[in-house]
């Protein structure tokens, strides 16, 4: 659902781009002998705004043009025509559109720092959790199981494994900067998708190879932001030095 909606979203805010502004407009047809048009510019930048907090800067700065236009068309004179007879009209139409685009642009960038600091927070979640089961004390396995569970939500993969030991056939690996590259022998793929089957995530201590989580994703999806994989590649770190410090069987 969570998907569908994602791919609904930017198309629909685009449609309430055009439709709030005419709507708000049409509204105050029936006062615009009664306020001024200094007062009718504010109400349609309400709108506006409205608009980019809840969809794009591409939305917002189109709802900014749609507010221009409608009070244009339905409250300035000549009424019902995209023209304006008055000076300081056509001057609170000019800074309706600056205003407007200004404040959408400022609303849109508000959210996208809420999200990225909603991000960053469970990205510190996670962190601190696989940290705060090694400080207590917790297994090994304990840790690597955490870190899987962990990795699934956070590269939203279908699913996730970690296998001990010795490493089997070529795999697409997911480095230390969080870039995705295949090698084989002197030819290397790099992706920015997920590719077919599974991905390579290694749990390294101590300069020792324990093992590697083996990441299930949907084929074919793009891959997760930089930060979500750099965090990946931190927790199977943190699982590569619970597996060192009790001294399992490694590979040099």
């Amino acid at each position: 659902m969570s998907g569908y909606w994602s791919r609904l979203h930017d198309p629909l805010a685009l449609v309430a781009a055009l439709v709030a502004p005419f709507l708000v407009a049409l509204a105050l047809v029936p006062f615009r002998s009664d306020l001024s048009a200094t007062n009718e510019a504010l109400i349609m930048v309400v709108a506006v705004v409205a608009v980019a907090a809840l969809g794009t800067r591409a939305a917002g700065a189109l709802a900014a043009l749609s507010a221009a236009a409608w009070f244009d068309f339905f409250l300035t004179r000549p009424y019902q025509q995209f023209t304006i007879d008055s000076g300081d009209e056509i001057q609170t139409a000019v800074l309706l559109l600056a205003v407007g685009l200004i404040v959408s642009q400022l609303a849109a960038r508000a959210r996208r720092l809420r999200a990225v600091a909603v991000t960053d927070a469970a990205h510190l979640s996670s962190l601190e959790g696989t940290a705060r089961l090694a400080e207590d004390g917790g297994s090994s396995s304990a840790v690597v199981e955490y870190v899987r569970q962990e990795l699934v939500g956070l590269l939203g993969l279908r699913g996730c494994r970690f296998e001990y030991g010795t490493l089997m056939g070529h795999l697409p690996r997911l480095e230390h900067d969080g870039s995705l590259w295949l090698r084989r022998g002197s030819r290397i793929t790099e992706y920015a998708e997920w590719p077919e089957g599974e991905t390579e995530l290694r749990a390294v201590g101590g300069g020792h190879y324990y093992g590697r989580f083996l990441l299930d994703p949907y084929p074919g999806r793009p891959l997760p932001p930089e930060e979500a994989r750099l965090v990946a590649v931190a927790l199977a770190a943190q699982a590569g030095v619970a597996l060192d410090s009790t001294s399992l069987p490694h590979q040099a």
